[in-house]
């Protein structure tokens, strides 16, 4: 009966020495991690996302640009072995607000106009202008550094167009 007794014990132990030893086969957790943190490293547009796995269950969390960001990040880290289930804590990105509209070019009148631009040519003798139908026509001579000055006087005036007939001298 003794010997039966220490027979059971030994296959008991044995039972328990093998059982504990199939149970610490599986990847460890920190093996699993690293394993889905490179996946996800490994595109471009999960690579910003963190993971983290307690038990075979890995959470992701972090910021996706759009849902299909977010679930590519999911399905990444369900193909690592040893991930039992995923919980996917990743948020989407709100889109950009929706940039206001333009505002409206406005065309001043010929009178107004044809004041400012006398005004703005002014400084240059042999410069003319008229103005006609929001359209500045510019003639007579300048000189080739005082036209970039001109130009812009002219141009901030908002005429429909600015026709330039100089000549440079």
């Amino acid at each position: 009966m003794k010997k039966n007794w220490l027979k059971n014990l030994a296959i008991l132990g044995t039972a328990v020495i093998i059982s504990l030893s199939i149970a610490s086969c599986g990847p460890k957790d920190a093996d699993v991690q690293s394993a889905a943190a490179t996946a996800l490293a490994g595109d471009p547009t999960t690579s910003a996302l963190q993971v983290s796995v307690k038990d075979g269950v890995a959470t992701i969390s972090g910021e996706c640009k759009d849902d299909a960001c977010k679930v590519s990040s999911e399905n990444v880290v369900k193909g690592i072995k040893g991930v039992k289930s995923v919980v996917n804590n990743v948020t989407v990105a709100p889109p950009p607000p929706p940039l206001p509209p333009a505002a409206p070019v406005t065309i001043s009148p010929d009178d107004n106009l044809s004041k400012m631009v006398t005004d703005a040519i002014k400084d240059n003798a042999g410069v003319v202008a008229s103005v006609k139908d929001g359209v500045v026509t510019l003639t007579g001579e300048i000189k080739r550094a005082d036209l970039p000055k001109l130009m812009q006087k002219v141009q901030s005036l908002k005429p429909k167009k600015v026709e330039n007939k100089l000549t440079i001298k």
